[in-house]
């Protein structure tokens, strides 16, 4: 296109309204040729930056700025996404949904100020993701509460990655101001073999995480979606 828009600049004479080769007519070839690459790079040049800022404002939409994680909105179009994908495929679908909760964290922020708590925060995001699978989602939910969806993960995977996200927030450092002070999360999670919808899924994650805090915080509880446990423990809200 670059080239023909050359060849039409080139040979048309617009006072005339007639096409008209030179005097030269090698110059009607060399010249659109000698022109319309640079201009075809230019284009090129331009689309690959406004790609890349409509990616930048992609990801400015759909993170935190704190933690870096998937914010709420985008943590939950990408659970929602994947399942309705697999259950209009019919496909397989084995995984687990979990949700983190940083225990006492107000007592962080009375003791050490908000700065000092969004550092606990940073540091418990950051444990987080290395603890998961590259690719795992990783959002944060709520002020202090966190969700990772584990996909193709079973119930004895799905438990050992919540014990090892468990693990990783307790052995995490923390010294604000020198001070060292202990971190630990709350983890309460369900596994689903079957299709189902992430408003489903948070509802019995977030039913085992008030159980797991409950119990003594600084723990895991997973159930199987369905689990007639549910129903049995009221809520702590």
């Amino acid at each position: 296109m670059c080239i023909a828009a050359a060849f039409f600049v080139d040979s048309y004479r617009f006072e005339r309204g007639t096409w008209e080769w030179g005097t030269d007519p090698i110059n009607n070839v060399i010249v659109p040729l000698v022109v319309a690459p640079p201009f075809f790079f230019y284009l090129l040049t331009k689309l690959r930056q406004l790609a890349i800022a409509h990616h930048e404002l992609k990801s400015v939409a759909s993170t935190d700025a704190l933690t870096s994680c998937l914010n709420r909105r985008a943590f939950t179009a990408v659970v929602d996404g994947y399942l309705e994908r697999m259950s209009n495929q019919n496909a397989p679908v084995e995984g687990a949904l979990l949700v983190i909760d940083v225990d006492h964290f107000k007592w962080v922020n009375d003791r050490f100020g908000h700065l000092q708590g969004d550092d606990a925060l940073r540091i418990i995001a950051r444990a987080i993701k290395d603890s998961v699978r590259d690719g795992d989602p990783v959002g944060r939910i709520g002020g202090e509460e966190f969700g990772v969806f584990l996909v193709g993960v079973n119930s004895i995977g799905s438990a050992t990655m919540a014990e090892r996200i468990r693990a990783a927030i307790s052995a995490s450092s923390f010294a604000p101001s020198g001070e060292p002070y202990g971190l630990s999360a709350s983890v309460g999670g369900v596994t689903f073999d079957s299709g189902s919808s992430y408003q489903d899924l948070f509802q019995y994650a977030d039913q085992r995480l008030y159980v797991a805090k409950r119990s003594g915080r600084n723990r895991v509880d997973i159930v199987p979606f369905g689990n007639p446990t549910y129903n049995s423990v009221p809520q702590l809200h």
